[in-house]
């Protein structure tokens, strides 16, 4: 059946994807909106959402029985086509609806791809990307084999946490343990891995029909692991096209979307460039658009907004249209993001006609900037990092900071 019109019931527990609800809403489609409770008086689009739902409690609290019995209750009256997530934590949310009501897109199996950090590396590491060594922590004989062979420093890492928030970086066997022990019956919900120093990147891509259809290549100037763990400035630029790491990454990205079962839709995906060896490693990755304005920059960069194309992607595949990808721009842009004293922080100061777009979000403060010249955007990001430090960041307790959406 090929009509103009579909139902799409969408899950965000964080306040985003506004251009992906207006998008679907002008493809003609009836759109439900299900969040959370506290997210009530946020400012979503409501003239493009024909109904919001609200569920208590924020990231992983939902219970996910009454989630179903709610979305159960809608379809006596209205079919639903299609379920997407708009945040890492929804992933689990999404696939178990699906599962349970027989709804095309991503089941629970290929959702841990995209959620588990353990279940992503034995996978990519399965498909013959380069990964950093790592364990489990199930089994006591196989930690002290990868303490014994793998050289120090190590990070312990939560599997399912969306952000850099909860990581552990420890030294030597000791200490090591000592974390494991602290962890108590969570370690389970954690893994080790070798900590290996380098630059690291994101690629930003959509695909269709498991092929990738736009990425672009970036590399954070400031990880998000140092603004989770110690405050600062939030950086980030997309890289000169062509070169030997862009190219290594589309091309690792690729390998990644393939393996983990990628089929349609945004995906954000993280690797590090070791300064030792100077290969690409994978990281992570997610099957939504990146967080902290990544989507505004990417945009300013290349004229593709994420958020709207993937609905377009989400969109075509329902309706069994052909989807096509509009022109793709090869300009530069970057970001620079701080928590901000201020609620409202004035940046009227910061005036250079590169400005294209300045974060909305009260105690926050920054800016992007796009030029056809990389230089241009590197010396902007670096001069406003210095100067919103010097005017405008605080550094807030680490529980408060833990996710730049």
């Amino acid at each position: 059946m090929k009509d103009s019109h579909r139902t799409f019931l969408c899950i965000s527990n964080y306040f985003k994807g506004s251009a992906f609800l207006t998008a679907l809403k002008k493809a003609g489609n009836t759109v439900y909106l299900v969040t959370s409770e506290k997210l009530r008086d946020s400012n979503w689009p409501r003239e493009y959402i024909d109904e919001m739902f609200f569920m208590p409690g924020q990231d992983l609290d939902w219970d996910l029985e009454k989630l179903l019995l709610g979305v159960a209750g809608i379809m006596k009256d209205t079919k639903i086509d299609r379920i997407v997530a708009l945040d890492d934590y929804d992933v689990e949310k999404a696939t178990f609806l699906r599962e349970n009501l027989r709804i095309p897109g991503m089941g629970q199996t290929t959702g841990r791809y995209f959620r588990d950090k353990l279940a992503m590396r034995m996978r990519a590491q399965e498909a013959g990307v380069l990964v950093p060594a790592f364990s489990a922590l199930f089994n006591d004989a196989e930690i002290n084999h990868f303490a014994d062979n793998i050289p120090a420093p190590w990070v312990l890492k939560p599997r399912s946490e969306a952000s850099a928030h909860g990581i552990i970086k420890v030294f030597d066997k000791e200490s090591l343990w000592q974390n494991i022990h602290e962890l108590g019956d969570n370690r389970m919900r954690y893994l080790v891995e070798q900590f290996k120093p380098g630059d690291v990147y994101h690629a930003d891509s959509l695909n269709l029909d498991g092929k990738n259809m736009f990425c672009t290549v970036s590399r954070y100037l400031a990880t998000p692991m140092e603004i989770s763990q110690g405050g600062g400035i939030f950086r980030s630029a997309n890289i000169p096209y062509g070169t030997h790491d862009d190219k290594a990454i589309r091309e690792a990205n690729k390998l990644v979307m393939k393996a983990f079962g990628m089929k349609d839709g945004a995906a954000h995906t993280e690797f590090i460039k070791n300064k030792e060896d100077g290969k690409i490693y994978f990281l992570e990755t997610s099957s939504r658009v990146g967080g902290a304005h990544l989507a505004e920059m990417v945009e300013a960069a290349t004229d593709i907004n994420l958020w709207a194309e993937w609905a377009r992607i989400e969109d075509a595949k329902a309706k069994e249209k052909t989807y096509e990808l509009p022109k793709v721009s090869k300009g530069y842009a970057g970001i620079v993001l701080t928590l901000s004293k201020f609620q409202d922080p004035d940046l009227s100061g910061f005036d250079d006609p590169e400005v294209c777009f300045r974060v909305p979000l009260d105690y926050h403060a920054g800016l992007v900037v796009k030029s056809p010249q990389h230089d241009r955007v590197m010396y902007l990001l670096d001069d406003y990092a210095a100067r919103l430090s010097t005017d405008f960041s605080t550094v807030v307790e680490q529980e408060k900071v833990k996710k730049f959406h």
